[in-house]
């Protein structure tokens, strides 16, 4: 499945953003580039990105100048689309649709506001600060990411949909006995979307991902970009260290 377009944060403070046009709109990309720290400058400076409004003709010049543009309500015109952002600083959770529907992508952030408690960026500068502690105690990257899964996840010690109050306590438990693991999913349907919760957590912490030749790759594409992927007739024998998951459709 091919992503309708790349999700990228990009780090604006200081930098120098074009912002071409006036009115209502203008004035609210203005606000929005100031609160990131952009400098705001015209057409003919010099920049890497450019916000238009209202004028097809400097998208044009723009984008000869291998400016990436913004043409605020042209979807079919941009280069990059903004999204609708939920701030808990410093994690920013941005919805897009890829230009389909602004008003689709305001109510998920509307939702996704009443979830997430206001004190979630407490959570993430204490697991920052936490990150030596984590990996004297987890010194495998593999093992250190399935245990901070396991803390983060429903009911866990730091469930983030849970508040955790001003100063959370992230340092990491004491390791379990290690050594290696496998699970055998035998999925029903071909599609994603019916992924069971206990599926979908362990392909996202799967290590390697051995599969049919019959599995989709919207399917494979639940696990992580950087796990092992071998595509196999049948289930390979023993384990190596880490998590693997077997994958086959009945």
């Amino acid at each position: 499945m091919t992503l309708p377009a790349f999700p990228l944060f990009v780090r604006l403070e200081g930098r120098p953003v074009i912002l071409v046009g006036k009115g209502d709109a203008a004035d609210a990309k203005r606000r929005l580039l100031e609160r990131a720290g952009a400098i705001v400058v015209g057409e003919a400076d010099d920049a890497a990105l450019a916000i238009v409004v209202d004028d097809e003709a400097a998208v044009a010049r723009l984008r000869a100048r291998g400016v990436l543009v913004n043409a605020v309500d042209r979807p079919d015109l941009c280069d990059f689309t903004l999204p609708a952002i939920v701030d808990r600083a410093p994690v920013i959770v941005a919805i897009g649709t890829g230009g389909a529907s602004a008003g689709l992508a305001a109510a998920l952030r509307q939702r996704l506001e009443a979830l997430l408690p206001a004190r979630l960026g407490a959570l993430a500068n204490a697991l920052r600060a936490a990150r030596p502690a984590w990996r004297a105690v987890y010194p495998q990257a593999g093992e250190r990411r399935r245990a901070i899964g396991d803390a983060l996840a429903a009911g866990g010690a730091l469930d983030p949909l849970r508040d955790q109050g001003d100063a959370p306590d992230a340092r990491p438990p004491e390791p379990a006995a290690t050594g290696s693991a496998s699970v055998t999913l035998r999925l029903r349907s071909a599609d994603p979307d019916d992924l069971t919760l206990r599926e979908a957590r362990a392909l996202a912490n799967a290590d390697r991902v051995t599969h049919r030749a019959n599995v989709p790759r919207a399917i494979l594409d639940r696990a992580r970009a950087d796990a092992i992927r071998i595509e196999c007739a049948a289930a390979p024998p023993g384990a190596a260290p880490g998590l693997t998951v077997d994958v086959e459709m009945l």
